[in-house]
């Protein structure tokens, strides 16, 4: 089974003075503006590395909240934040790291099971199979 999702870019411009939209096949962005301020200056809009942020941060809790059915637990909450580096490198920029930070309620899961199991779905969701950068896990039960 393979599934396809679209997204969609336009630029018109220059690098400094040229502004863009993106859109998603789901309409869930229409013509969001991003530009060089919005990358580089933060100026409101959105740019790449918080799309990848977005989209990993959903990516890697969807796959946990599997994992953590699979051993025969059910979050009652997962809040993910991916924080995404974005490194000026000689030949230009490159993402040198992904860091995600999970805060969990997790009802009968010991901190020890819960760190395995959001460890497992790191390293297995599909975007973090994709991205060719570091990626860190900061995992905690909440109290």
């Amino acid at each position: 089974m393979t599934i396809t999702k679209t997204a969609s870019a336009h630029w018109s411009g220059g690098i400094k003075d040229g502004k863009g939209t993106i859109s998603t096949q789901s309409g869930a962005l229409s013509e969001q503006p991003y530009g060089f301020n919005t990358r580089f200056e933060d100026k409101p809009g959105t740019n790449p590395e918080e799309l990848l942020g977005a989209a990993h941060a959903g990516c890697f809790t969807m796959a946990l909240s599997l994992i953590l059915g699979n051993a025969g637990l059910t979050a009652t909450a997962l809040d993910t934040k991916a924080t995404v580096s974005l490194d000026q490198v000689k030949d230009g920029f490159a993402i040198s790291k992904v860091h995600l930070t999970l805060r969990a309620t997790v009802p009968g899961a010991t901190e020890e099971q819960f760190l395995e199991l959001a460890n497992t779905a790191k390293a297995g969701c599909p975007l973090s199979k994709v991205i060719n950068a570091e990626i860190t896990l900061d995992a905690a039960l909440n109290d």
